[in-house]
């Protein structure tokens, strides 16, 4: 059926961008919720109304004429009425009270129960003279825009040929002019109702699927904006909270359904100083922010915020509603400097190659003078003491030398398959025999196998550096424990782009590194260790480096320190061509 269609409202809750959801009654012929035509119900309803009033009105006429009239009319005109009575309540039952959409077969019965009880009514009423003959358009024009196109002509054809056997059979009158003019302005009625429907159904579909695309990209877009990991929130001219994702109530810390609606300003500028003055001034000044960061302070973090800002219109006469766009950028901060550290080491690694080799020669002949000197049967004990000085600090310098040219040369050699949880085993025991490691210390290593490419001298050094930091840090009752295996996803910091990567770390329970150590530890000559040389954890990022891995270290004081790696689990094609 054509011409629109009822919508029954759920109950559901709506969700952002989203409208009310709606069932729609489809009717026979209708292809479309937004036509302008009037709903079926509203039509099939006046159909029901207007035949009850036909009825009522001839049976009254006929009743008030009682004298005159023939009793055969009195006898029709109340049969029509009961008729019309029993057909219209149980089509109502039908339609109205128990909701059923009708099909072509019911609207094919009220058709022809129309065209006879209006044939009826101008039959009765004088046929071709009658006055109610132009009953016959409504009945012709509803009819066209109930049923599809070729069930209205087969129904505007039956009401032609009904219409011209009452004039030629019921009332024995000849064809005439205004006959031929009624039956004309019947084809017409239907020819020219029908297009005007069709077009408007037409012009209803292309709106309702416009509605329908811009529906889908409003679900789109809010489910975008529900699962991106940027944070977005917008504020009213006067602060008052408007839309907010989760992402910018994870990266906040404020639940929307407590600020929906108020002033969140305040608790912005409490949160996040500076992100509350981009928006303030974007505000204010309609100058919009760009990359701006931002200190976020919770109370169990603190960490650094990208924003950008930008302005949209509200409503007449109101200023316009801010909108800031911002994401959590502690992880690119770090990233990023790890790769300062790595390039300064990298320049440093030069710089100490070139002069290890311009001192280790002639310190080798300056020691070896001084034995000379040392060994002359002339030397009095203060020469012999003064030369034995020089010799052991020339043998320190040496092995000094000896560990910037080791930091200077670490390089991937031999790049194979292997088992990092093997190398880690390997290394462990090697620290056991240490003279620096504790007797009593304790080291764990946890896992299983974890197979990756690499070169097993340079990983078995990072293990044995991280390791032997650990136990000596610890000291006495040392508790190191060495796990290796898979990441999951959300532990490598975003950006770090290792793929497939695997993971190796070292955890002890020593007093933690200071602040002040912590953030150039992996610099040469930094150490927090009376005694030590400063390049152990300078040869790890080299080494970690050179297999395009990432080393992060966390500690805490007084709670101990853990050294995470992260290395590709295979080389990429261009590094092993």
């Amino acid at each position: 059926m054509s011409g629109g269609c009822c919508k029954l409202i759920t109950g559901r809750p709506t969700a952002p961008f989203q409208k009310e959801e709606t069932v729609s009654l489809r009717w026979l012929g209708s292809n479309t919720r937004a036509s302008a035509l009037p709903t079926p119900h509203t039509l099939v309803r006046a159909v029901y109304i207007g035949r009850a009033c036909i009825a009522v009105a001839i049976y009254l006429a006929a009743a008030l004429k009682f004298k005159v009239a023939a009793p055969l009319d009195i006898l029709v005109t109340s049969f029509v009425l009961v008729a019309t009575a029993v057909v219209t309540i149980a089509s109502y039952w039908h339609t109205h009270v128990r909701g059923r959409a009708p099909g072509l077969t019911f609207l094919y019965s009220q058709a022809l129960f129309d065209v006879a009880l209006v044939t009826t009514v101008v039959h009765v009423t004088g046929g071709p003279q009658s006055d109610l003959t132009s009953l016959y358009v409504p009945l012709i024009a509803v009819t066209a825009v109930l049923m599809p196109p070729r069930s209205a002509a087969l129904i505007t054809t039956l009401v032609g040929l009904v219409y011209i056997a009452d004039v030629f059979f019921g009332h024995s009158t000849p064809l005439t002019p205004d006959v031929a003019i009624q039956l004309a302005v019947f084809v017409t009625v239907a020819a020219v109702t029908a297009y005007v429907a069709s077009r408007v159904k037409l012009m209803g579909a292309e709106r309702e699927a416009l509605a329908g695309e811009l529906r889908q990209a409003r679900l789109e877009a809010a489910d975008v904006l529900r699962n991106i990991p940027t944070g977005i929130v917008t504020v009213d001219p006067e602060g008052r909270l408007l839309y907010t994702n989760p992402a910018a109530e994870a990266i906040l810390g404020f639940r929307e359904r407590e600020w929906q609606g108020r002033p969140i300003m305040p608790e912005f500028a409490r949160l996040a100083p500076e992100f509350w003055a981009a928006l303030t001034a974007t505000a204010r000044r309609g100058v919009r922010a760009m990359r701006v960061e931002a200190v976020v302070r919770r109370h169990d973090r603190t960490f650094l915020i990208g924003v950008t800002t930008t302005t949209l219109d509200g409503a007449p006469g109101e200023g316009p509603r801010v909108t800031a766009i911002f994401s959590d950028i502690s992880d690119s901060k770090r990233l990023e400097r790890l790769r300062l550290r790595a390039e300064r080491l990298e320049a440093v690694a030069e710089l100490s190659s070139s002069l290890a080799h311009e001192i280790k020669n002639p310190l080798a002949s300056i020691r070896s003078s001084v034995e000379q000197l040392a060994r002359a049967s002339r030397a009095n004990p203060d020469e012999k003491f003064l030369t034995s000085l020089i010799v052991r600090e020339s043998d320190r310098l040496s092995r000094l030398l000896s560990e910037f040219l080791d930091f200077s040369r670490v390089r991937v050699t031999e790049c194979r398959p292997l088992d990092l949880h093997q190398v880690a085993g390997a290394a462990i025991r090697l620290v056991r025999e240490h003279p620096d490691c504790p007797a009593d210390a304790r080291i764990e290593l946890l896992g299983g196998p974890t197979p990756m490419e690499g070169d097993e001298d340079l990983l078995h050094r990072v293990v044995s550096n991280l390791v032997l930091n650990a136990v000596q840090a610890a000291g006495k009752e040392a508790r190191v424990t060495v796990r290796t295996g898979r990441p999951e996803p959300h532990q490598l910091p975003g950006g770090a782009g290792i793929d497939n990567p695997v993971a190796l770390a070292v955890n002890d329970n020593g007093p933690g590194i200071p602040e002040n150590v912590r953030a150039r530890l992996f610099e040469p000559f930094v150490t927090g260790r009376v005694g030590g040389t400063g390049l152990g954890l300078a040869i790890v990022q080299r080494a970690v480096d050179a297999h395009r891995g990432l080393v992060l270290v966390d500690s805490t004081l007084g709670q101990g320190t853990t050294f995470t790696v992260y290395f590709p689990a295979a080389r990429r094609r261009e590094e092993a061509a």
